[in-house]
């Protein structure tokens, strides 16, 4: 048994380290344990041994290489570490290690560090997700095909049990994980997910929550920084036993949110370091189009929204003309920066004149479009009234829009490719 006091990869390295080598399958006959199954418990005297004992048995039959588990105690005060320990002395692969403090995010990331695993994994101890799940959550990490597995309840073809109110907050939550941070994956907090050492030792010095946002905070990152998470559809079963303080949790929750969305937008996280070199497709693309395309949507929908209420302020001084050019012209700029940082990923000060200017450039077609149909609506109706500009005016921008978001794409923020050393 090892006593586990602190971890000591919060210290951040003082240079950015090289990008990750591109994914390779592990060797059909690997020496050592390829996989290790971490399971985090805190006064679990009564689920611990059926639950170790039935994932044991579970990985002898159905694994065909060899495995560890490891069974992460958080600090626990019943008897839950002398059954621990019984255990690892009991099971053959079986370890576990014991924390001074409590926290699911601390014992993932305790029990990840000190592993050797070229896989490592981890479940909850109520075992809601069907064992059947854990072959096909491993094997893309294991063949060289992703860099992170999740087990998902909200996908097509995943058969969960639970009541309403859970399955309620569960979909809030994912839903404003991708209204505010735009993440792809579909669920965050299922207790059931894998990761290949290689990219664990580089996500886990950044990931600073160390309770329920550990997931999170874990995944925002990966992807942003252009790693492949697999899902897989899981059968799933609400625990009635659950330890989770629902209002605790969804408060840190968006607090967790707030601090990754706020890194994020001010370029602290050196995602280049996760990118893969070597002609890993991963690493060497940019972010996709129809995620461009939501973001992008997003930004113009905000910005829309404050053109339309500058024209409304500035139409009854300056007349109609002037107060389009104005609105439009603050409406642009505000754009083009948010733009340049939410849907392109452009971050720090360089080059931020040379796209602002680029992106004016984009701003005198829609000034355009947008005039022109001022004058046009005047011209066929000299009566037409405030409405029919508002009318005519989201119509030219939606036009404008569509222009802008090609030539931001083609010509002011062009998709950076990167390069590295050639495979072997």
């Amino acid at each position: 048994m090892r006593t586990v006091l602190r971890s000591v990869l919060n210290d951040r390295p003082a240079t950015e380290p090289s990008a990750l080598p591109r994914r390779a399958p592990l060797p059909a006959h690997h020496p050592d344990p390829v996989l290790d199954v971490v399971v985090p418990v805190y006064n679990e005297e009564n689920d611990l041994e059926p639950c170790v004992r039935r994932l044991h048995a579970h990985l002898g039959e159905t694994f065909p290489y060899a495995f560890r588990i490891t069974i992460a105690d958080n600090a626990s005060t019943d008897a839950t570490p002398r059954i621990a320990a019984r255990l690892a002395a009991e099971l053959p692969g079986t370890d576990w290690i014991r924390l001074a403090e409590k926290g699911r995010g601390r014992a993932l990331h305790t029990a990840w560090s000190r592993s050797r695993a070229p896989v490592l994994a981890y479940l909850d101890v109520d075992q809601s997700t069907d064992l059947a799940a854990l072959l096909p959550l491993v094997a893309p990490l294991i063949s060289g095909h992703s860099d992170i597995a999740i087990g998902t309840r909200l996908a097509r073809g995943s058969r969960v049990v639970r009541g309403p109110k859970r399955e309620i907050i569960s979909r809030c939550y994912n839903g404003l994980l991708r209204g505010t941070l735009a993440v792809g994956f579909s669920d965050a907090q299922c207790g059931f997910k894998a990761v290949r050492r290689d990219v664990a030792e580089r996500l886990l010095p950044l990931v600073e929550d160390r309770e329920w946002f550990f997931d999170t905070e874990l995944l925002v990152i990966a992807e942003r920084a252009g790693l492949r998470i697999h899902e897989v559809p899981v059968d799933w079963v609400d625990d009635p036993d659950s330890r989770v303080h629902i209002l605790a949790t969804a408060l840190a929750d968006l607090r967790g949110m707030a601090r990754i969305g706020g890194a994020l937008a001010r370029g602290r996280l050196p995602l280049s370091a996760l990118r893969r070199s070597g002609g890993d497709l991963a690493g060497e693309l940019p972010s996709g189009l129809a995620g461009q395309v939501v973001r992008f949507a997003a930004v113009g929908a905000a910005s829309t929204l404050c053109y339309l209420l500058l024209y409304t302020v500035l139409r009854p001084a300056t007349g109609a003309q002037a107060a389009n050019a104005l609105a439009l012209l603050a409406s642009a700029i505000a754009n083009t920066a948010a733009n340049r940082r939410v849907t392109f990923g452009v971050r720090g000060r360089g080059g931020a004149l040379r796209h602002h200017l680029k992106g004016l450039a984009a701003f005198l077609i829609g000034l355009a479009l947008t005039s022109g149909s001022l004058a046009l609506l005047h011209h066929t109706g000299p009566g037409a009234g405030r409405g029919a500009e508002l009318i005519a005016l989201v119509a030219a921008n939606l036009a404008a829009t569509l222009l802008r978001f090609l030539l931001l794409r083609a010509w002011v923020f062009p998709a950076r490719r990167t390069t590295g050393p050639s495979a072997p």
